[in-house]
């Protein structure tokens, strides 16, 4: 077949895809994110399994370590080390033995085929189960976290625009670039210390009974309980965000829209509100994804500090023992909640926005 002919082809198998696109470009749009997402996953996926392959040894050497240290100390009586046979046998029969890309392919042949996400090489329970009992109380926090930062920020943001230039502004201003730089883990920390030395909130962030135990006293102790975590992303996420609302409410009031409503007699807190205020959300909309991204980054270090049990520190204890099926999957769901914010983000655009058309020239 020649050139020409091929590119006839590409023609018209395009030609679908380009009706489909003029017709519905938001449709179009979201499938092509779909798709993007897709392969992202896939290659984050071949990432983490070279990364772990370039860390010394697997879990069979750590529970050998393990074992060995409980023999020295008496605390293994009664059982007797594996033998290098013993230990070639398990490694072959956990698919250790093979190239990493092996193991991520039978491992992607599983989860696509069968949706199966394999078990913890350490706890033999399944993955899924694992990341379950765990995800809700991540997103739970985050999301929390996410409403406190928003809503502060918007008050704080609109109100020290109505105030530009003045004393309260400028230490606002102050106070926001020390709380943006400001090492979150020393803030953790000390969080962590005051809560120690005063007794006014537990040091942990999660209450020692279950919600099915007692549903009311659950809610009011699990809000006691994270108010020092959502603080801390409080005060680690609330300084830009603000400070980008602020700035763009100033852009927008000096637009000459505004001036002209202003010359009409509208009140001013209908400029603000029904006017201004509409056009800061295009990019605090866009900026929300990168916070959230943030905050689930975040959260495994405040996760750890505050014993929260939650995905980040499910992950952080899965790479510690070198539990690679459960290290994949939670950075795979990290990763997706990521992804799925930045997707609703741009949706949203779409949504606030009507002069965004995706996909339309």
């Amino acid at each position: 077949m020649t050139l020409a002919g091929i590119g006839g082809l590409f023609s018209r198998a395009a030609r679908p895809l380009a009706s489909f696109r003029r017709r519905a470009p938001l449709a179009s749009f979201v499938l092509g994110r779909v798709a993007t997402m897709v392969v992202v996953l896939l290659l984050l996926g071949f990432a983490v399994f070279a990364l772990m392959e370039l860390a010394p040894g697997d879990i069979l050497d750590q529970l050998m370590r393990e074992q060995l240290m409980a023999s020295a100390g008496g605390g293994a009586r009664g059982e007797r080390a594996m033998t290098p046979e013993q230990v070639e046998a398990a490694r072959a029969a956990l698919g250790l033995d093979q190239p990493f890309f092996a193991q991520y392919l039978l491992w992607l042949k599983r989860v696509v085929l069968h949706g199966d996400l394999g078990v913890s090489l350490i706890s033999r329970a399944p993955v899924a189960f694992l990341i379950g009992s765990r995800l809700a109380n991540s997103v739970l926090l985050n999301l929390l976290s996410l409403v406190v930062i928003t809503v502060a920020s918007f008050a704080l943001g609109i109100f020290f625009s109505s105030k530009a230039g003045t004393s309260a502004d400028v230490a606002a201003g102050f106070v926001a670039l020390v709380l943006h730089a400001f090492p979150g883990i020393l803030l953790l920390i000390l969080l962590q210390l005051f809560a120690s030395a005063t007794g006014l909130f537990p040091v942990t962030g999660y209450p020692g009974f279950p919600f099915s135990e007692a549903p009311g006293r659950f809610v009011f102790s699990y809000l006691h309980h994270v108010f020092l975590p959502v603080a801390a992303a409080f005060l680690g996420g609330v300084g830009s965000t603000m400070r980008m609302i602020r700035a763009t409410m100033l852009d927008q009031l000096g637009q000459p829209y505004v001036t002209s409503l202003r010359a009409r007699g509208v009140p001013e807190r209908r400029v603000y509100f029904n006017h201004a205020f509409r056009n800061t959300l295009n990019p605090y909309i866009t900026g929300s994804a990168n916070l959230l991204a943030s905050l689930f980054s975040g959260s495994l270090v405040l996760e750890i500090i505050f014993a929260y049990p939650g995905v980040g520190r499910l992950m952080y204890e899965a790479v510690i023992q070198e539990d690679i099926n459960l290290v994949l999957a939670n950075v795979m769901f990290i990763s997706f909640l990521v992804l799925l914010g930045m997707l609703l983000a741009d949706v949203a655009l779409a949504l606030v926005d009507p002069r965004i058309r995706y996909g339309k020239e």
